[in-house]
């Protein structure tokens, strides 16, 4: 009999959908996420700055590294979401972010989670867009977590009008769509900082 201890349940997937406060946002609130932060992932300059990256000359994405409890939700649950709220047919661009660092894009750290990933593009994410998925799926290099003041950005400026015009639209999405896999703490009218 095989015994599975509790790091064995702990994965990580990197995910860019544009700005990464929406990103953050959605998936710190699902059950099983231990961690959503926000970062750059897939560029040619050690240790970039958010100004560095903001002139899309350094090759990064704007990403947020999902650190979860596979036992309580799956690679497949958090690509469904993931394909629910941002837009994977559009390259280099998200609403009004345009720019390669706003590109869509899974970096994964197995070949299992590859697989996973290129079913759930054919099983899900083909079946919500008319469009092609243009997301890019790559091994995860290096990861740099962004500036501080990026980090549980929304949490801290949900009055902001960047967050109340972008972001609390995909946070009604995932309200609507995936109540289920919220957690308790951020029920719809509760907030958590």
């Amino acid at each position: 009999m095989t015994f599975l201890c509790y790091h064995d349940m702990e994965k990580r997937i990197i995910l860019g959908g544009g700005c990464f406060w929406c990103i953050e946002a959605v998936f710190q609130r699902l059950k099983g996420v231990q961690s959503a932060t926000s970062g750059y992932i897939d560029g040619h300059v050690q240790h970039p700055t958010y100004r560095e990256v903001c002139t899309g000359t350094t090759g990064h994405n704007e990403v947020v590294a999902i650190q979860y409890d596979s036992s309580l939700i799956s690679l497949d649950q958090l690509l469904e979401v993931f394909w629910s709220v941002h837009d994977p047919t559009t390259l280099n661009r998200q609403g009004a972010d345009k720019g390669t660092q706003y590109r869509s894009g899974i970096y994964f750290d197995s070949e299992e989670d590859q697989g996973i990933i290129q079913q759930s593009i054919i099983d899900v994410a083909a079946k919500l867009w008319d469009n092609p998925i243009v997301t890019e799926v790559k091994p995860a290099s290096t990861f740099y977590p962004a500036e501080q003041y990026h980090h549980n950005y929304y949490n801290r400026n949900d009055y902001a009008g960047y967050c109340q015009i972008v972001i609390n639209p995909k946070l009604a999405k995932l309200r609507t769509g995936f109540s289920n896999l919220i957690k308790k703490e951020y029920s719809e009218g509760e907030r958590k900082f």
